[in-house]
């Protein structure tokens, strides 16, 4: 794997590992850090499935606002295009990822952090993990998707919670809310978070694919063009090795064997 500043990045099995690695700064992300995520994931070298991870006691506190990179003498424009040429094009790599993404989250999940989490099929929380928008509380708006993404997770009431007051969202909370998959203890987190993407990376990874970008295209579609994209990604999906295992798998009586292809 190759080196990177503000990353981690490991391969167990066929599970990508992405650790973001500033803890002494609980995280928070210069632009270079979601370049080089952005990097890391350009060629996943036949990982079946991505873990995002924090190293220390937190996720991510948020973009590295007191780090100077959105400052200077024009903040305004630093910061937009800090958000177009860095953070944005890594949450559309996201969102058009062919493989299952599981993010890891403890302590703060904070601003864009928090877009990075939830940005993840299966965000799995520890007990001490609490989610903040905070950009009100100084003045500014949500970014990251933030205000595409909670709506359609948690409805628009409590959305508007979350971005109008600024307050923290628990784990637990956010688990009766929907914004997130699974709270376990906080010694437990890596592991049942490395599980779940192991049972993610052993599953048929391009109908998996698939089905991730369908319900993120189905945010957009209309009915008529959801099924229409449903029949297309079917066809797809039915000339693959891991389809036909499968059905020959069900009809024996055994648990199948995919291999992702």
């Amino acid at each position: 794997m190759p080196g990177y500043d503000h990353i981690l990045t490991e391969r167990r099995g066929d599970v990508l590992v992405v650790t973001l690695n500033r803890p002494d700064r609980l995280n928070a992300a210069p632009p270079a850090m979601f370049d080089e995520i952005r990097a890391a994931l350009a060629d996943l070298g036949g990982a079946r499935a991505v873990l995002l991870a924090g190293a220390g006691r937190g996720f991510c506190s948020g973009a590295d606002v007191a780090g100077g990179a959105l400052g200077g003498d024009n903040p305004g424009e630093a910061t937009f295009l800090a958000l177009v040429d860095h953070y944005h094009p890594l949450m559309e790599t996201l969102a058009g990822l062919a493989v299952p993404i599981v993010s890891a989250v403890r302590g703060p999940v904070a601003g864009i952090g928090c877009s990075l989490a939830l940005a993840a099929d299966f965000c799995v929380a520890s007990e001490t993990a609490y989610f903040l928008q905070a950009f009100v509380n100084i003045g500014l708006v949500p970014d990251g998707g933030a205000s595409w993404m909670l709506p359609r997770l948690i409805g628009r009431a409590r959305a508007a919670e979350m971005m109008m007051l600024g307050e923290r969202i628990s784990a637990a909370k956010a688990l009766d809310w929907g914004l997130i998959h699974k709270v376990v203890a906080d010694d437990a987190l890596d592991a049942e978070a490395l599980a779940l993407a192991e049972r993610l990376a052993a599953g048929p990874t391009v109908a998996l694919g698939l089905i991730r970008q369908q319900m993120q295209q189905g945010f957009e579609d209309g009915y008529a063009a959801a099924m229409r994209r449903e029949a297309e990604n079917q066809r797809r999906a039915r000339g693959t090795h891991d389809s036909n295992e499968g059905g020959m798998a069900f009809l024996q009586k055994r648990k199948p064997e995919f291999r992702g292809a």
